[in-house]
């Protein structure tokens, strides 16, 4: 009987600990990603502030506390002839150039579902600027960021979290990741 008590509280222990398992989510007509249970969708406030900009994302979400974010987006630039080589060359000088300071995991093309997606997984860091008023600590991030380069669009289907939750958090980038589906 304790014996029989104790495996099932270990049990307990080990499921409590494990990642929460991942929900297919319909992002929008013809894309669909498996996202953990904890993330929901973004409220209009969320988006406005984290996504200033004409274009609205296709699907935007985030768990409770907004730490933990995933997104997909249609990019401005297209590549009607398709050449995904020189588009990961121009994605990556662009990571470059919207953080102070980038430091690649792994970067790459991975094939999905008979498609081929350009991703880069890093840690980024943005200075607090201490000569102005409100001065910011730095924001440090791990992104796992992948890019689909179709003819008529280039979708980008990023995750990031703080850069302290990585551990945490990047073994479930990389099941969300693969879990993405273009039609």
């Amino acid at each position: 009987m304790l014996k029989n008590l104790s495996i099932i509280i270990i049990f307990l222990i080990a499921t409590s600990f494990a990642s929460t398992g991942l929900v297919k989510t319909k992002v929008s007509d013809g894309v669909t990603v498996s996202l953990p249970a904890t993330l929901y969708p973004m409220t209009p406030d969320d988006i406005a502030q984290r996504y200033p900009s004409v274009r609205a994302p296709l699907g935007a979400y985030t768990n409770q506390e907004r730490t933990i974010d995933f997104s997909v987006n249609i990019s401005a630039t297209n590549w009607p002839d398709g050449d995904v080589e020189m588009a990961q060359k121009f994605f990556k000088s662009g990571l470059f150039n919207l953080y102070d300071k980038v430091d690649l995991i792994g970067e790459g093309t991975q094939l999905l579902k008979k498609k081929k997606f350009i991703y880069f997984e890093f840690e980024s860091r943005i200075s607090g600027d201490r000569r102005k008023q409100g001065y910011q600590d730095p924001i440090l991030k791990y992104t796992f960021i992948q890019y689909l380069v179709e003819k008529e669009r280039t979708l980008v289907f990023t995750f990031s979290c703080p850069k302290d939750q990585r551990e945490d958090w990047q073994e479930t980038a990389h099941e969300i990741m693969r879990s993405v589906r273009v039609r």
